[in-house]
């Protein structure tokens, strides 16, 4: 089993190719360099986010209070999503560094809801690579990427079975299955420097991770306030995170769900 995954970090961008051989452990990783440039200004479309490992939540929740964050709701606070990433056969869309993906969101408790509010909300997402990148323009260096920035394209889906069914009559697979729980804040609109800011605490089998997107200053504003500094930003997605999560546990990737080898001990 092969998967190709768009490697991101602060130096660029690094296409690798995991081969999982037959057993527990048994990976290896081929990579290749791609050095991407600067990004364009962002604009509409455009995500720019970081993340953060989270080990003491309890603290972190204590910090949010005294920040005066406050929930952003789908239905509750708290909202359990299951991720479902399709591509060709041969990786073809993860190779030029795109993502598409739906997700159901199901805010806790709304098993026991009637009401429209609690219901799941399906949603299409495909995200591409920084234009230079998607353009081919792999000879400029970037000494130092801060942020991962990528443009975003959502849509609520009515009848996400049956574009599923249309995704794999057009030759496309769902080959990577995730989930976690996300409860989402921000600040109040007082605080100014904080305008545009999403505080992000993603639950997931493999740890706790804070996500803060929005503008560039604002993230390390934020950053700062929780006690974190720009040596801290993660900029690898799940599917990464996960990737080297199992190698560490020497077991065979799968899907990254509550559950799995992967997520055991946490």
């Amino acid at each position: 089993m092969t998967w190709v995954v768009l490697w991101e970090t602060r130096e660029g961008y690094r296409n690798r190719e995991w081969d999982w051989g037959k057993g527990p452990g048994r990976g290896r990783c081929k990579s290749q360099g791609l050095k991407s440039g600067r990004s364009k200004e962002r604009g509409m479309g455009y995500e720019t986010e970081i993340k953060l490992r989270i080990e003491d939540g309890k603290g972190l929740r204590r910090t949010l209070k005294r920040l005066r964050a406050q929930l952003v709701e789908l239905g509750g606070g708290r909202v359990h999503e299951m991720n479902l990433i399709f591509d060709t056969p041969q990786g073809g869309l993860a190779k030029h560094g795109q993502l598409l993906r739906i997700r159901t969101e199901t805010p806790e408790g709304s098993k026991r809801r009637t009401t429209e509010k609690g219901a799941p909300r399906v949603v299409l997402t495909f995200k591409s690579p920084p234009e230079e990148l998607a353009m081919g323009e792999t000879t400029q260096v970037v000494r130092y990427r801060r942020y991962k920035v990528r443009q975003e394209i959502e849509v609520v889906l009515t009848d996400a079975a049956g574009l599923q069914r249309i995704f794999e009559g057009l030759g496309l697979r769902g080959w990577f299955r995730y989930e976690k729980y996300r409860t989402t804040y921000r600040l109040p609109g007082q605080v100014k420097w904080a305008k545009g800011l999403l505080l992000e605490l993603d639950e997931t089998p493999v740890g706790t991770f804070l996500e803060l997107e929005g503008p560039g200053d604002a993230i390390d504003r934020a950053a700062k306030e929780l006690g974190y500094g720009t040596k801290d930003y993660i900029l690898k997605n799940y599917l990464v995170l996960y990737v080297e999560d199992c190698r560490r546990k020497g077991v065979t990737a799968g899907d990254m769900v509550f559950g799995s080898e992967a997520g055991k001990g946490r």
